[in-house]
């Protein structure tokens, strides 16, 4: 690393960010309450910690402004504190936020999600992702009356219960007996689907997978896996944490014309307020309910599920996304952004090293070695000089309150990054640009 490099470096330091970080680990498991917020993601003391947000931008305690991307682990897609919003929740703050029977509120946020999600008959609300994601397993299972859960393995995260996080490294604490129920299949590929349903014949009770990822369902994919569910009796479950919004108001089903049993949405929908949704077909969905004479399925039942603040904020992204015309806008930003990344990259000489992946509007990076693989190592050395130009960037996932300059900005801080990429290949490593440990994978086997 030459003497300016080295400068930067040390000029850019975090010394209330890391106190505060001591404080955390302290006090809280892992130092976050999400573990991809740890700073064990993050180049060694260099994890900010935050003080506030406005629009596109964060402060750390520090006094550093970055421009943010993945806000709020994708949740904050219309921007922190969005006056929409803020309207909607303070209005409802003002008049109680929890009762001891249901508000009214819960009616006209559940007829504006069916109004949004004309694919879905019936809706119930919760907290996470984690909370509707196992509510449809638990649904899909008593309706079928199967043990089995087939999981789409190409998929990093459906739950922190255990039917599937006994399948990640992470499985410490899990019986191995849970974890025997879930299986795996491969995304885009029906042959092999049809064959782990033909060997658990009568067995699996559900499909569950996002509906897309970092590319694009293969030409009849969903229908395909439609017709697969439907012969073989299983409930097709399609996880829209993030596709719900980002792909469409309807979410991906709303844009493929793929319709799912059952589906989950969270993150966009609150705009960073804790608010989830469980929905599907009324025939399933009411075996959760009162009006049914089967066996009674406990489906969701939570304290904080339906209150009202969270709802207001949900039914105000909503009117937001339609009557503005977000998702459109989330995917022209990040059309503009790919293409300045790529430009960038590959005016440094290294655009095939720093890959930009996904959908526009839920834009990823791959840091490649030398020799094509995927380097903690490098990501460290890229998130350094992301960091110090004021972008924090786990992700390039875009957020609406991104106007041209803060992407511009980005781009040039990207240019300088990939500049110190190019070095660190030519010398054949990056580690004197690292000045710590590398960033950590969040599903380890060990700390």
């Amino acid at each position: 690393m030459d003497t300016e490099e080295t400068r930067e470096t040390e000029e850019f330091l975090l010394p209330r960010s890391r106190a505060a970080n001591e404080r955390l680990h302290a006090m809280i498991p892992g130092g976050a309450h999400t573990y991809a917020k740890g700073d064990d993601q993050y180049p060694e003391n260099l994890a900010p910690v935050i003080s506030h947000g406005h629009g596109a931008h964060v402060w750390d305690i520090d006094g550093n402004r970055y421009v943010e991307y993945g806000s709020g682990l994708r949740s904050v897609s219309l921007g922190h504190a969005h006056p929409r919003v803020i309207e909607a929740v303070r209005r409802e703050i003002d008049r109680g936020s929890n009762f001891v029977r249901p508000s009214i509120v819960e009616v006209e946020a559940a007829e504006r999600f069916l109004a949004t999600v004309p694919t879905a008959e019936m809706v119930k609300f919760a907290k996470n992702g984690s909370d509707v994601t196992t509510a449809a397993v638990r649904l899909a299972r008593a309706v079928t009356g199967r043990p089995r859960v087939a999981i789409c393995g190409d998929h990093p995260f459906f739950s922190t219960d255990d039917w599937f996080i006994g399948t990640t490294p992470m499985s410490a604490g899990i019986p191995a007996a849970t974890t025997e129920l879930t299986v795996s299949f491969p995304y885009g590929d029906l042959a092999a689907t049809e064959e782990l349903l033909t060997r658990h014949r009568d067995e699996v009770a559900c499909l569950i997978l996002e509906p897309a990822g970092h590319s694009e369902p293969p030409p009849g994919y969903l229908v395909g896996l439609r017709e697969l569910a439907d012969r073989h009796g299983c409930v097709l479950i399609f996880d829209e944490m993030i596709t719900g919004f980002r792909w469409s108001e309807a979410g991906a089903q709303g844009l493929y014309g793929v319709v799912p049993d059952l589906s989950t949405f969270g993150k966009a929908l609150g705009n960073g307020f804790a608010v989830s949704a469980l929905a599907g077909r009324r025939e399933l969905m009411e075996r959760g309910g009162l009006r049914h004479a089967g066996d009674r399925v406990f489906l969701l039942s939570t304290t904080h599920g339906a209150e009202t603040h969270s709802l207001a904020a949900a039914m105000a992204v909503q009117t937001t996304y339609v009557e503005e015309g977000v998702t459109a806008r989330l995917h022209a930003l990040g059309e503009r952004l790919a293409a300045g990344v790529r430009d960038a990259a590959a005016g440094m000489g290294v655009g095939d090293h720093l890959v930009v992946r996904g959908r526009a509007s839920n834009l990823v990076y791959a840091t490649l070695d030398e020799n094509g693989q995927p380097s903690q190592q490098y990501r460290t050395l890229f998130l350094r000089r992301l960091l110090a130009g004021g972008v924090l960037a786990p992700s390039f996932v875009v957020s609406s309150a991104l106007d041209d300059a803060d992407i511009d900005h980005t781009v040039d801080v990207v240019a300088q990054a990939c500049a110190v990429y190019r070095k660190a290949l030519d010398a054949g490593d990056p580690t004197p640009w690292l000045a710590g440990r590398p960033v950590k994978p969040v599903f380890r086997r060990l700390a």
